[in-house]
């Protein structure tokens, strides 16, 4: 079963963000997310500078089994992206809570998040 990180926020898409309010929230694809597309292949990013808007479509995610939509969480400014990520998208596989994180935001609105154990009750993953 998947692994749920009880500090992060999630998005109903599957995306979850770290915010500490202090700088730009950290965005990436769940453990569970992962586990479901299987091997990922190609990543489509956002670009550094980019607003974003929570609900809405901002990237792709593409594995061995399908093409998914990459949601943004949050509305706001792209700040960094993981470049790591874009070379490299197996990492999202091997640690999606870690090295695996696609891109920062200066977040101006959060969209509609939940908790962990409302993630892992919704989606099956194990805290």
């Amino acid at each position: 079963m998947a692994q749920i990180a009880p500090e992060l926020k999630y998005s109903a898409e599957h995306e979850w963000i770290a915010a500490d309010g202090a700088g730009p929230a950290t965005i990436g694809v769940s453990a569970v997310a992962a586990d479901a597309l299987g091997d990922i292949v190609y990543v489509d990013l956002p670009e550094v500078g980019a607003a974003v808007t929570a609900g809405e479509t901002c990237g792709e995610v593409e594995s061995t089994k399908s093409v998914s939509d990459l949601y943004s969480p949050v509305t706001g400014e792209v700040v960094e992206v993981n470049d790591v990520v874009v070379t490299e998208p197996a990492v999202i596989n091997s640690d999606p809570y870690g090295a695996g994180w696609l891109f920062k935001v200066a977040v101006t609105q959060e969209g509609p998040l939940m908790s962990a154990e409302e993630y892992a009750a919704a989606n099956g993953g194990e805290l």
